[in-house]
């Protein structure tokens, strides 16, 4: 037997790959839009406390999928995110987030891939850091 693979029409693909960009964003961009102090954006972790405890993103709000949309004001756009790629959190919440009005993105890769890159991870002891993985860092793209 062969398989065989069809290719989509490129307006096809174009569609895809711009919602794509438009409903997600990666840790990178995130970083540098947190970095200016005014985001335009408000950064939420939905994952439990235990996880929240031990170690979240600098400025990040904590609002476990279960709760939202909270007090979250919709008229300002969010940025969800949950453990890795190995979750679905993130895009729950931000589905969650979506059906209640909100303008969302799901931020890639979430906390894991945050830390992997070698970013600040605020714990109750402070800020920590860690060495980039050099499998992530730098991508370059």
């Amino acid at each position: 037997m062969t398989a065989t693979v069809s290719t989509p029409a490129a307006t096809d693909a174009v569609a895809f790959f711009a919602s794509r960009l438009a409903f997600q964003t990666d840790v990178s961009d995130v970083h540098a839009a947190m970095s200016t102090g005014s985001p335009g954006f408000v950064l939420v972790d939905t994952r439990s406390a235990a996880a929240w405890a031990g170690g979240r993103i600098p400025g990040a709000r904590h609002v476990p999928t279960a709760q939202l949309p909270a007090d979250l004001d919709p008229a300002v756009p969010v940025v969800t995110y949950c453990w890795g790629p190995g979750c679905n959190g993130a895009t729950r919440a931000a589905l969650r987030l979506a059906e209640a009005g909100f303008r969302v993105r799901e931020m890639l890769g979430g906390i894991e891939y945050w830390t992997r890159e070698g970013l600040p991870v605020q714990t109750d002891d402070g800020v920590v850091t860690t060495d980039p993985d050099p499998l992530t860092v730098p991508c370059g793209c």
